[in-house]
């Protein structure tokens, strides 16, 4: 995704656009536009956008709402099977959290001030999630890009948790999904020194899931979604539950709550289209039920 020069403005155009209000901080593409690799859009993705550019996408509260907003809408929608979430412009996905917005806050404000009442309704949505980063994933960026299920990374990003140089520490999720992603002894030398990593140390890491060249990221970020979303939808939210229960249930829970979706499975119409095409030797046709 690339930035592009606004047009000039005229008077007349100008009264419109006040006329419809200000931008929206969140911007929702359904279908999302076609991979270089796909012929044609492809409806069951969403394309989710932050586009805050004038402040590296920075997450205020007004963005969370909106990504908040966006994702419940996009993950009860039976139609939607993979969503995708990028930053607007080459700079940044998410440069962290608007500081001059916290600055001043106190315990009692911080909350809502940082919008984190959102964060546990981003966790919770069942549609996968693939993250295309460029730029910046700093702080709240980084905790974002934690919070999705596939991470692609253009060869231009940078991640890192620096809130211990603000004299506070990451606040929505960084120390528990980086510890889990990256190891405690990797996790605790980022957090404790804010030391930023380019987008290959987050690969080796295992921090993100592929590294692309940076022009390519959304369309191989939508390519990704492309495949997973050609594939049975209950079966792929089941897949998603059960692999985020490993990181926090017990092993012997996790294989309980593994074994227990297995099974549901078998009572859906995708499991038996899926078998029967095996055995028949075609395409399966999946309907989603």
């Amino acid at each position: 995704m690339t930035d592009t020069a606004p047009a000039p403005t005229t008077e007349k155009s100008a009264s419109a656009d006040a006329a419809r209000g200000p931008r929206p901080v969140v911007r929702v593409d359904v279908p999302a536009p076609a991979a270089f690799s796909l012929g044609e859009p492809d409806p069951a993705i969403a394309l989710v956008t932050i586009d805050r550019p004038e402040a590296l996408n920075a997450l205020d509260a007004a963005v969370l709402a909106g990504l908040a907003d966006a994702f419940t809408r996009l993950d009860t929608d039976p139609t939607c099977h993979v969503i995708v979430l990028t930053g607007s412009g080459t700079r940044a996905f998410a440069a962290g959290a608007d500081i001059k917005a916290m600055a001043g806050a106190s315990p009692t404000t911080i909350g809502p001030i940082g919008g984190f009442e959102h964060w546990a309704t981003l966790a919770g949505v069942g549609v996968p999630i693939v993250a295309a980063v460029r730029g910046f994933a700093l702080g709240g960026g980084c905790e974002l890009a934690l919070l999705c299920d596939v991470v692609v990374a253009g060869d231009d990003a940078t991640f890192g948790q620096p809130e211990i140089k603000l004299g506070v520490i990451p606040g929505a999720g960084g120390t528990q999904r980086l510890t889990r992603a990256v190891g405690r002894a990797r996790a605790m030398e980022l957090v404790l020194t804010g030391r930023s990593i380019d987008a290959r140390e987050a690969e080796r890491l295992g921090l993100v899931s592929r590294v692309v060249p940076a022009e390519e990221t959304l369309d191989r970020a939508l390519e990704l979604a492309g495949r997973i979303a050609a594939l049975p939808p209950i079966a792929v939210r089941a897949a998603k539950a059960a692999v985020n229960a490993a990181q926090e249930l017990p092993l012997s829970e996790g294989l309980a709550r593994e074994r227990q979706a297995f099974f549901g499975l078998f009572a859906t119409a995708d499991q038996k289209e899926g078998m029967a095409a095996f055995v028949e030797k075609r395409s399966p046709r999946w309907t989603g039920r």
